[in-house]
C-alpha cells in the first residue's frame, strides 16, 4: 500500500489480489460509510481521474473507494479468452467482490456511471444484502433506448482507438459528446485525458472490449431484472446525454422499487463534472438519509 496526494485529499493506493488479477483500489480514508465509485468505459478512463475533483466534498462524509475496473487505469487487463468466457460486467462483478472481501469491506453504499453503472446494477443484483445504497448515473445495461444505436457518444468511443489511434483532435471530438458544453473543458482536460489512454496494453484491451462488445450486441441485457434490486436507488441523468440518453431510463423508474430520478438540464454524461456542486449535494443528501 502506497500513499498520494490529488486536490489536496491523501490517497491510499492498494494493490488488491484477486483469482483473475489484480485490481487497484484508491481509498479516501474517513469514519462514514464507505462508498464505492465506479468510472466510465471511456478512454483514459479509472477511478481517481473520473471522480477526482469531487474527493473534498465527498471525503467529509464517507471512506471513499475508488476501483479502477478489469482492464483500465492500473488493473490487469481481461484477455480475449475472458471475454469469450463472460461479458466485462460480469468479469468485473467477479473482481470487485473479491477486491471489496480483501479490504474488509462488508456493507457499502455503490455508485456507477455508465460502464460502471452497469457493474453496480449487477453488483446490486447479485449480492443484495451488501448494497445499503445505490446511485446510478446513466447506467450502461439497465436502459433501454428510445432511438438507434450506437448513440453519439458510443460512435465516438468506439472510433478512438480505430483508424490513425488516439489524437488530441478525437479525444476532443470525444468529450464533446460526452457534455453539453465542451467550452467548459480547456485543452488542458482534453490533453491530459488523451495522455491517460495512451498505455499500450489499455490500448490493446480496448481493442479486445470492443470486439467482445459486438459480437455479444452490446450490454448484458440487465434491464431484465432490475426488480432484484433492493437498494434504494437514486438516478442522476443529463437531459442532453448523448451516450445513454434520457429517454431510455423510463425501465429503470419502473422496475426499480425504491427509486426517484434527478434530471440535469443542460448536460450531458458526465454529471459528476458538469455539475459537479449538484452532483456532490444529491448524492450526500440522499445516502446519508440511509443511515
Amino acid at each position: 500500500m502506497t500513499t498520494t496526494t490529488t486536490t489536496d485529499i491523501k490517497l491510499r493506493q492498494h494493490r488488491v489480489q484477486t483469482s483473475l488479477g489484480e485490481i487497484a483500489v484508491a481509498e479516501v480514508p474517513g469514519d462514514g460509510p464507505v462508498l464505492v465509485m465506479l468510472h466510465g468505459g471511456g478512454p483514459g478512463a479509472s477511478g481517481i481521474s473520473n471522480y477526482h475533483q469531487n474527493l473534498p466534498a465527498l471525503a467529509r462524509r464517507f471512506r471513499i473507494l475508488l476501483p479502477d475496473q478489469p482492464g483500465f487505469g492500473d488493473s490487469y487487463r481481461p484477455t480475449d479468452t475472458d471475454l469469450d468466457d463472460r461479458s466485462i460486467t460480469q468479469i468485473t462483478v467477479d473482481a470487485l467482490f473479491q477486491a471489496l472481501d480483501q479490504l474488509g469491506v462488508g456493507e457499502f453504499h455503490l455508485l456507477g456511471n455508465s460502464l460502471g453503472g452497469a457493474a453496480a446494477i449487477a453488483m446490486a443484483q447479485t449480492q443484495r444484502e451488501r448494497i445499503t445504497g445505490l446511485v446510478l448515473m446513466a447506467p450502461g445495461g439497465g436502459w433501454l433506448p428510445f432511438g438507434p444505436t450506437p448513440t453519439e457518444g458510443q460512435k465516438e468511443m468506439f472510433k478512438y482507438f480505430n483508424g490513425s489511434g488516439p489524437s488530441e483532435k478525437k479525444m476532443a471530438a470525444f468529450i464533446r459528446t460526452m457534455v453539453f458544453d465542451h467550452k467548459q473543458f480547456g485543452e488542458d482536460v482534453v490533453r491530459a485525458r488523451y495522455e491517460a489512454s495512451l498505455d499500450e496494453s489499455h490500448i490493446a484491451f480496448y481493442h479486445l472490449y470492443n470486439a467482445a462488445f459486438a459480437k455479444r450486441g452490446g450490454m448484458d441485457p440487465l434491464w431484465k431484472d432490475l426488480d432484484k434490486i433492493t437498494a434504494p436507488t437514486l438516478l442522476l441523468w443529463g437531459r442532453d446525454d448523448r451516450t445513454i440518453t434520457l429517454e431510455g431510463a423510463q425501465i429503470l423508474l419502473k422496475q426499480i422499487r425504491n427509486v426517484q430520478l434527478h434530471v440535469f438540464g443542460r448536460c450531458g454524461h458526465w454529471v459528476q463534472l458538469e455539475r459537479q456542486a449538484e452532483f456532490e449535494r444529491l448524492v450526500a443528501d440522499f445516502l446519508e438519509e440511509l443511515a
